[in-house]
């Protein structure tokens, strides 16, 4: 990389500051992470235990990629206009995240399942049994929880538009979010000090 090709840190600075001002982003995300911690919620209630590590998992109630998907979208039309172009190939390639999620990747969980059910004299340390470490089976049991039921996508996608349109009708950008504290911060630190 030559010297002319180097960003300055004035333009680096302007990079970061779109970065947290993308609205689209930050909601759509936020929407995933509203989504994805509510498992930990659902999990509670469905077996009356707090397990964390289900906030690092795939599958599950609610699906968290769709409300990623959902909600993005959703911020673009906001921003767009639910009649643009953009708007139109968000929302397809959210029903192509979304029909994956209940079709595609539900399936391979669904095999995983039978495929575990196998004798396990059919498994082995990785590298002794050739024929299933060819093939990629020498880990076993294989992850069955991969993909959702309809619902739990249903649900997802419920949760993506609601997110990220009342966190962009209330807040607005995330780096307006942050000003608002700043400002608000400031005269407690005043006081204190």
């Amino acid at each position: 990389m030559t010297a002319s090709m180097t960003p300055d840190s004035g333009h680096l600075l302007l990079m970061l500051r779109d970065l947290f001002d993308n609205s689209v982003l930050w909601w759509g995300l936020a929407a995933c992470g509203v989504a994805q911690l509510s498992k930990l919620f659902v999990e509670y209630a469905l077996h009356g235990r707090w397990r964390p590590a289900v906030l690092l998992e795939t599958g599950g109630m609610p699906s968290s990629h769709a409300a990623l998907m959902t909600g993005t979208a959703a911020a673009i039309g906001w921003y767009e206009g639910f009649q643009s172009p953009l708007f139109a190939l968000a929302a397809a390639v959210s029903f192509v995240v979304l029909y994956d999620a209940s079709g595609v990747r539900r399936a391979a969980g669904l095999t995983a399942a039978r495929v575990n059910q196998l004798p396990a004299s059919l498994w082995s340390q990785e590298g002794s049994n050739p024929e299933t470490a060819s093939v990629g089976l020498s880990h076993w049991p294989l992850k069955e929880n991969l993909g959702h039921t309809r619902r739990e996508v249903l649900i997802g996608s419920l949760i993506g538009p609601a997110v990220a349109l009342t966190g962009l009708a209330l807040i607005g950008s995330p780096l307006h979010l942050v000003q608002l504290l700043t400002q608000t911060a400031a005269p407690i630190r005043l006081s204190l000090g």
